[in-house]
């Protein structure tokens, strides 16, 4: 029968399909034509791409920071054609792509190219490259720092490390609070996860955000917060400690990460949405798989670090019309695969960490080069031109047995699966492997769909090991 919609479930089906992300093959080219063109002139350059490749299976291209280039090159003139648009800046003129993933453009009053490498730190990569006489713009721990690695053929290659700041320039006059920023690293890094309710745990948590805020910015307060999460998810996945350990052969660390995905309970999900904007996310499409998929999710952004968030939760057909990412979500007495795996290791930003980080890698090495360190990967769930993603097969969690009597006594889960549960453990993280073409910004629900399905933690343990 015909299905009738009320001007709520139109307003949600348009928040739905707010954010339509398209390929942008020609902005792309551009950006690789330029790539291309300081490649040529930088044997630096050309030796760090292939090292990227070889030994961390990853990108150049996607590590790029932003492109600098003279203002008479013909490249500047093509810029508004491909989608690109000017931004307006005091000191330089600078383009931005917003409807892709694309690194942004500086045109400057000097003769050479310019490729601005991102990094989570500058030092580090000095160290990793042997270049400890290069001198580096910024005070430590300053919001901004960079160091000119090379320079020849009228091609620079820039190292930029960022702290809540989309400057291009370190700022001399920064007054740099080193002893609060120890103190909030420190208090982030030694976040209290366990509490006797959840409501507790964002409360706290809370506390701790506002602190930094008041202290160092709200952006700068994202930044640290969202590092000291990695570091958490990093301590219980192996596939990223051993990814991690290869990109810090290079100096990179982690910023080539796409987004953190984080997995919800329905009673937490409109707090976690508002711990998230309180530190300046901005909410972009939000996905629902249909009503046989059982979960939906909210994706949001950063607008400075950049940090994206695809947040998971259980959710039914008839909430579709409601802002679920803001209106509280009442109870129900059956778990969806999201439900099922917080209340089996708790919320993805209190007990359990983050279900998977996301970093953008070239597809094929990088999972040819991690098999051959001993982390297989699933099949791929999305393998488009231009947008491809797999999981590495997921680490195994033992499960605290009060949880699972929970489940069990609230008829959650049956008898059968509370035993399996307490002697194999559940499914817990993966680290997931993705590769943007065409500057690519969205992603693939379909595929999304079916991922969560097959990491349902009922069906985990034979999918993780086998």
């Amino acid at each position: 029968m015909p299905v009738t919609t009320t001007p709520s479930d139109d307003n949600a089906l348009a928040d739905l399909q707010a954010y339509r992300w398209t390929p942008q093959p020609e902005a792309a080219n551009l950006i690789q034509s330029l790539l291309d063109e300081s490649l040529r002139g930088s044997p630096f350059a050309a030796s760090l791409t292939q090292r990227m490749l070889d030994d961390t299976g990853t990108r150049l291209v996607d590590w790029l920071d932003h492109c600098g280039l003279p203002a008479d090159h013909p490249a500047v003139s093509q810029l508004k054609g491909v989608g690109y648009e000017a931004v307006a800046l005091p000191s330089s003129e600078a383009w931005e792509h917003r409807a892709g993933l694309l690194p942004r453009v500086r045109v400057h009053s000097g003769a050479s190219r310019q490729l601005a490498i991102k990094v989570d730190s500058v030092v580090d990569f000095l160290v990793a490259h042997r270049l400890n006489r290069v001198e580096i713009v910024g005070q430590p721990c300053s919001s901004v720092r960079k160091a000119l690695v090379a320079s020849v053929n009228n091609v620079e290659v820039w190292i930029v490390e960022r702290h809540g700041s989309l400057a291009f320039d370190a700022d001399p006059q920064e007054v740099v609070p080193f002893l609060a920023l120890a103190h909030h690293v420190e208090a982030f890094r030694l976040r209290h996860r366990d509490f006797p309710t959840d409501e507790e745990g964002y409360a706290q948590a809370g506390q701790l955000v506002e602190a930094a805020i008041a202290d160092l910015g709200r952006d700068r307060a994202c930044e640290l917060f969202f590092a000291a999460e990695r570091e958490y998810w990093l301590r219980r996945n192996r596939a990223g400690q051993i990814q991690k350990a290869r990109q810090d052969t290079l100096g990179l660390g982690w910023a080539n990460h796409d987004h953190h995905t984080y997995r919800s309970s329905r009673h937490c999900f409109s707090r976690l949405i508002a711990f998230l904007e309180r530190l300046g996310f901005v909410c972009r499409e939000r996905f629902y798989a249909g009503r046989e998929a059982g979960w939906g999710a909210q994706v949001i952004e950063h607008p400075v670090t950049g940090v994206t968030i695809f947040a998971d939760v259980d959710l039914s057909p008839e909430e579709l019309s409601h802002d679920f990412s803001h209106e509280p979500l009442s109870p129900r007495n059956e778990l969806g695969t999201v439900g099922l795996w917080c209340g089996l290791h708790g919320e993805s930003f209190l007990q359990a960490g983050m279900h998977h980080l996301e970093c953008q890698f070239d597809f094929s090495a990088t999972r040819d080069q991690l098999s051959r360190a001993g982390i297989e990967t699933m099949p791929p769930f999305t393998d488009y031109p231009y947008l491809k993603q797999a999981f590495t097969k997921g680490e195994i969690w033992p499960v605290n047995p009060a949880r699972v009597e929970r489940l069990r006594d609230t008829k959650l889960i049956s008898a059968e699966q509370a035993e399996k549960f307490l002697t194999s453990g559940a499914l817990g993280s993966h680290l997931e492997i993705l590769q943007r073409n065409d500057g690519f910004k969205g992603f693939n629900q379909a595929g999304i769909n079916q991922i969560i399905a097959a990491t349902d933690p009922r069906r985990a343990v034979s999918l993780a090991g086998d």
